[in-house]
């Protein structure tokens, strides 16, 4: 795939996926591996089933000493499901609702990592809706995870999956934009590089590297733009040349108060400038004491 082609062709993009892409503002492959996450939450470091505190979000592990008990309520289409882990710490039930798919996932015995919402309750160590993987798989847990922006009915885990798609398309065959002597000055990743940790940095310092990188190339872009509007400005309009008869010494030389020789030399170079047709902005400014709020004020420049 071109990266101006449409998300459609993404692997998981539907027809009704696009258009939740499209509310999001994905039109394109390009729309797609550069909607970048607004935040990230790390799922790397477990802690203890002892160790945690009510209403923290974190990681456990621990083995199933449960099956998963189905429990039917009176409200209508609410069904919970418990589970229950230990570790060698301790133990915590594990809830969720209305997912009946949970009863196949669990197997007695085994051992789980699971991330959640922690919620302490008659010493009983509960978790609320948890994400979870089985022992040495990390799809959702067992490491930094990209949180985006989002529209109804469109899942993290799902935009993820695509996003994690569209990149494989990609393969690292991005266009290099910024010139190598650039990226060895400033210690910048390449392209490729960036946009794939931007979306799963392994660790917090990849990211802050691709972050700069990204950062640089917006704010170099910027100024390149600016100094060709400058460019443009300068080489293709013409300023207003003021005859060189004129001379601001004429009204200098009436003010209640004596300059200082900063000040006079900067007024030599502004009545040079004022000479030339070569449109310029030009700002008079002193410190504090330097009488710019005086009579000078009323020059015109």
């Amino acid at each position: 795939m071109n990266l101006d082609d449409d998300v459609k062709f993404v692997k998981g993009v539907g027809p009704n996926r696009v258009i939740l892409l499209n509310k999001i503002g994905i039109y394109t492959l390009k729309d797609l591996i550069t909607y970048y996450p607004r935040e990230y939450e790390d799922r790397s470091k477990p802690k203890k089933i002892s160790e945690v505190t009510n209403g923290e979000e974190t990681l456990i592990e621990g083995i199933c000493v449960s099956r998963v008990n189905e429990i039917r309520t009176r409200r209508k289409n609410m069904t919970i499901y418990k589970l229950i882990i230990r570790d060698d710490t301790g133990s915590a039930i594990l809830t969720w609702y209305n997912q009946s798919y949970l009863k196949q996932k669990f197997t007695l015995g085994a051992k789980y990592s699971f991330y959640g919402k922690i919620a302490l309750k008659d010493n009983t160590v509960q978790m609320i809706s948890p994400t979870f993987d089985e022992e040495g798989k990390k799809k959702n847990t067992g490491k930094i995870i990209p949180i985006y922006p989002l529209t109804y009915q469109l899942s993290q885990n799902t935009l993820r999956q695509i996003i994690e798609n569209g990149l494989n398309l990609v393969n690292d065959k991005i266009e290099e934009t910024l010139p190598e002597y650039i990226l060895k000055e400033y210690n910048l990743l390449g392209i490729n590089e960036a946009i794939k940790s931007i979306h799963f940095p392994k660790s917090f310092e990849e990211f802050e590297k691709a972050r700069k990188r990204l950062v640089f190339e917006e704010l170099f872009g910027m100024q390149l733009a600016l100094l060709n509007l400058k460019n443009k400005n300068t080489t293709q309009n013409t300023g207003i040349t003021f005859e060189k008869s004129v001379k601001m010494s004429d009204v200098i030389n009436d003010l209640p108060f004596k300059l200082t020789k900063a000040q006079l030399k900067v007024l030599e170079e502004i009545d040079l400038d004022m000479e030339s047709n070569k449109p310029m902005n030009r700002l008079l400014q002193g410190d504090v004491g330097s009488r710019k709020n005086g009579s000078i004020n009323n020059i015109s420049i």
